[in-house]
This record gives structure tokens, C-alpha cells and sequence, in this order.
């Protein structure tokens, strides 16, 4: 069974893993733990922990849950006292519990995928409490991922507040792995945390796999504004090196003048542009197809289509 490991973080990755695991696929997910915001942030403030809830949304996808364990996973808890309020995730609540309860991140998730009975593995980059810090182009200093995505400021510099070690086991997962997918996700503060990190960068670099980049379908208010697929590849290879990225995954449908408009106008967000032509002045392979459909009236990698692309070029069809 072919071996796939993908470094992400919650919605873009989760998306393209409940793909994935329709195929006979052994999956590992590596998974940042910088969230600070909401439900995660306060749960890192209590137990002075590396965020989980990234972890949890993956979880869930990579596993079999009925409908009726992922409403009650993903119910909330409201709620206030006389100092603070709380809106807390059930599924962070369990997750936090377990890793409490058993003493470690590894034993917390391994007793979580235990009791919803879900088969892949799923690790956390670190399990160290580490924040991301960002310099913006106008000089603002900026701390924790909630708050430099909400500042929607362009980045000139992203780094950790103190140095911690990654999670051992992924380097085991990269030695065995086929294909190694850079997941969809915010470029700055989801994908870039793992790329800068000098011990997996190099063991990425090493690996004989095959790297994939599946590439955003829209920008980000700030941070990616304006960005074709070739400057997310810019960056990647900024971290990664030239030439490490052996092919990319991207969108090539035009998205609709009425929901690309609602995107503009609400969110200032914009669809990315394939530009093939610079794309390949790279060397990198490029599979386009139309790898997007509408959820919830949202736009969102289209699971099934992308782990379709990604299955074919794993086994030579691409």
C-alpha cells in the first residue's frame, strides 16, 4: 500500500484527506498546533499546551464517523461565568481531556482515535506551547496565528517565539513515505510553520518521495493578495529550495462572476490564477483540472476530484 504523508493544517488539508481515505492509501497527517484563537487559545491558556484544534478538525476527517459522532463532536459548549465567557469545541474538550488524563499528546490522540475508532495517523508538529510571531510590512509586529491572520496585512517575516523540537515520529513517516503532499491552507500560518522548521525542511528535501504541492484556490486578505500559483511556489522554495516541489496540483475552472464577486467584496479574497506558463520555467509537472465545488455556498477543494488526481499521479496515470 502506497504511503502518503501531508504537512497542513485544518480545512484545506481535512478537505483533501476525506478524499484521500476513500483510496487504498496509508495516510499520515502532520499537523500545526499554533491556532490562538477562540476555543484552542483558551484552552492553551488553561493547560499550557500546544493548540489542538487543527488536530481534532483532521481527525475526524480522516476517521469513519457517523453523522451523528460528528454533530456531537462538533457541538459546542456556551456558556459564561463572572469573568469570562466560553465557547468551547466538544471534540477539543475530549482531546484536551485525554491528553491530560494519559499524560502526553501522543498517548492523548492515540486514546482519542481509540474510542471514534479511526484508523491513519495523525501527528502534531510539535507538542511543545509555541506561538508564531510575524513582522508586517508596515513594521507592526504582530503575535499568535489568530491575530496575524485577523490583522489581513500583507507579511514581510514569520518566525516562532522560541525554539522547540518537532514531533520525532514524523521523520519515521518521511523515510517510508511514496508521495509528500504540502496541503492547501494558509500559506503563511498553516504550511509555512512546518517548511521552517530546519529539521523538517531537510528531512522533506532527503526523502526519495515525490513532493506535491496542492495549490489554494483563493487568496488571503493581505498575506497572499494577488498571488498566482507560481508566487506560492516562490515561497515554498524560499524554505525548501528549487526543485524540491516535483509537481503541483492546481485549479484551471474560472470560478463563477457571482460568488467570486461575493468573495471580493465580503472577505477581499481572489481566486488564484493558474499561470502555466511561468510554472513551467520552474520544471515542475502541473496536473490542472477543475479541482473546486460549492459547499454551504462556499468554495472548497472538491475531495473526491483531487483525491482522484492525486491517487493517478501516485500510481502513473498523471
Amino acid at each position: 500500500m502506497k504511503k502518503v504523508v501531508l504537512f497542513g493544517g485544518g480545512t484545506g488539508m481535512s478537505q483533501v484527506i476525506k478524499g484521500l481515505k476513500l483510496f487504498p492509501l496509508e495516510i499520515t497527517a502532520v499537523v500545526g498546533v499554533f491556532d490562538s484563537g477562540r476555543s484552542t487559545g483558551a484552552l492553551r491558556d488553561i493547560y499550557d499546551m500546544a493548540a489542538v484544534g487543527d488536530l481534532t478538525k483532521v481527525l475526524l476527517n480522516v476517521g469513519d464517523l457517523s453523522d451523528d459522532e460528528l454533530e456531537l463532536l462538533n457541538y459546542r459548549v456556551k456558556g459564561s461565568n463572572n469573568k469570562n465567557a466560553y465557547n468551547h469545541s466538544l471534540k477539543n474538550l475530549i482531546l484536551t481531556s485525554l491528553i491530560d488524563i494519559h499524560g502526553s499528546f501522543d498517548a492523548g490522540i492515540a486514546a482519542f482515535c481509540r474510542i471514534f475508532k479511526i484508523k491513519g495517523s495523525v501527528f502534531p508538529l510539535t507538542t511543545e506551547n509555541v506561538n508564531l510571531v510575524a513582522k508586517m510590512h508596515d513594521g507592526e509586529i504582530v503575535y499568535g496565528e489568530d491575530d496575524i491572520t485577523e490583522a489581513k496585512k500583507r507579511i514581510d517575516n514569520i518566525w516562532f517565539d522560541q525554539k522547540f523540537k518537532p514531533n520525532p515520529r514524523i521523520f519515521k513517516a518521511l523515510e517510508n513515505a511514496d508521495l509528500i503532499i504540502i496541503a492547501p491552507g494558509s500559506l503563511y500560518t498553516s504550511i509555512l510553520p512546518h517548511l521552517m522548521t530546519p529539521e523538517i525542511s531537510e528531512a522533506i528535501k532527503n526523502s526519495k518521495a515525490k513532493k506535491m504541492y496542492i495549490c489554494n484556490l483563493i487568496t488571503q486578505p493581505g498575506e497572499t493578495i494577488n498571488y498566482t500559483a507560481s508566487h506560492h511556489l516562490d515561497i515554498l522554495n524560499e524554505y525548501l529550495g528549487e526543485k524540491t516541489i516535483d509537481v503541483i496540483l492546481a485549479n484551471n475552472a474560472k470560478i463563477s462572476k457571482r460568488l467570486a464577486a461575493k468573495y471580493e467584496t465580503r472577505e477581499q479574497k481572489y481566486p488564484v490564477l493558474l499561470d502555466e506558463k511561468k510554472l513551467k520555467a520552474y520544471g515542475v509537472k502541473i496536473i490542472a483540472d477543475k479541482i473546486y465545488k460549492i459547499e454551504n455556498n462556499m468554495i472548497r477543494h472538491d475531495s473526491l476530484k483531487t483525491a482522484y488526481l492525486v491517487y493517478s499521479y501516485l500510481m502513473g496515470d498523471k
